[in-house]
């Protein structure tokens, strides 16, 4: 006799937006979940994201959705400066939530959402979407079985023509990605220990439209994270420059996203050298093969849903939880500072937020 299949998680979305009918699609399609409403100010656009014949209930009063039993976990979709009091009316309800990326809006509100969280016992995740990718999945294998061997290098690029946001520079808008995506995939070890951040304005929109951050990891290793609002041409690629190999990643070729490169920089140690050896130089070049792995492909936010129904039912944090989004935080408000003292690297707290 099979046991019984575990009844689906009754799941509310808050915020029929731009990410919210995403939320709602995955939800919907996820045997883990079963869609119970979905909250916003506006019922009518709330409405129009379900079509006519769906059996969700739609509301803008949040208070209605968390009263309902039926609800044990919420999906929050709304500005990043609602997220404090709705996510933490959500846990006070006792229902598990998932915030979309940022956590919040400052480092100290989302330590006050860990916090009650962890209090409560539930879960408390982060949309970081891109951490889904099948692409960001391998290289987080890749670093972790040591393929690349010392990660030396990162260098990312995320550029584009708009959008200009009104209420946030292109640090807050477009790094959150790329520093997510180096939170999730460093292994426990390797950490960020200070960021500097130089911007420019070359528009007059009142905040930094191009922007460069550069971390230092606690090896010795750095990243640097380019972001624009205002190129003519869309890039999205990362250089992971390893030890032993060096990974590329081309989010726009679908066809070849990851390519790993056996080659680079041997360095002998005058050890290992005679005395006419040392007089010559110690670097020696390496030009070996280049893989292409291949990614079986899935949309991102299907795998974060199914993280999402795991993280509950097991009790256990999630691949993104709320103390990932905490260390982006950090950094992100300690890119902020940055910018304001021209550029001065500033330490973080060691790396660590709760």
């Amino acid at each position: 006799m099979t046991s019984p299949l575990p009844a689906p998680i009754g799941v509310a979305v808050v915020g029929a937006g731009y990410w919210g009918p995403n939320l709602v699609r995955n939800f919907q399609s996820s045997p883990n979940f079963r869609l119970r409403w979905l909250c916003d100010l506006d019922v009518e656009r709330a409405q129009r994201v379900l079509g006519g014949y769906s059996t969700v209930q739609v509301s803008a009063d949040l208070d209605e959705v968390l009263a309902d039993p039926s609800v044990d976990a919420v999906a929050i979709a709304t500005p990043a400066g609602t997220h404090l009091p709705v996510a933490m009316a959500a846990l006070r309800a006792g229902k598990h939530v998932l915030v979309e990326k940022p956590l919040a809006a400052t480092h100290e509100e989302g330590l006050l959402l860990v916090e009650e969280a962890d209090k409560r016992g539930l879960t408390l995740m982060c949309d970081h979407t891109y951490c889904y990718t099948p692409a960001v999945l391998r290289i987080r294998d890749l670093l972790a079985a040591g393929e690349l061997g010392e990660l030396h290098f990162l260098d990312s690029v995320r550029i584009n023509l708009g959008l200009v946001q009104r209420d946030i520079d292109v640090i807050w808008d477009l790094a959150p990605h790329d520093l997510s995506i180096l939170d999730f995939v460093l292994p426990p070890s390797v950490r960020p220990v200070a960021v500097a951040a130089h911007g420019a304005d070359g528009i007059g929109a009142g905040r930094a439209c191009v922007a460069y951050l550069t971390l230092q990891l606690n090896t010795g290793a750095i990243a640097h994270i380019h972001v624009n609002w205002l190129s003519p041409v869309k890039v999205r690629t990362a250089i992971f420059g390893g030890s032993k190999r060096t990974l590329v990643w081309d989010d726009l070729n679908p066809s070849q996203r990851l390519s790993i490169y056996d080659r680079g920089v041997d360095v002998a140690s005058p050890e290992e050298l005679g005395d006419e050896q040392r007089r010559d130089i110690l670097v020696s070049y390496r030009s070996g093969d280049v893989v292409s792995p291949a990614l079986t492909e899935r949309e991102a936010l299907r795998t974060m849903v199914d993280e999402y129904a795991r993280a509950i039912t097991t009790g256990t944090p999630a691949l993104t939880d709320g103390r990932s989004g905490l260390r982006v935080l950090e950094i992100l408000q300690a890119a902020s500072r940055s910018l304001a003292e021209g550029g001065t690297m500033i330490k973080l707290n060691e790396g660590h937020t709760a």
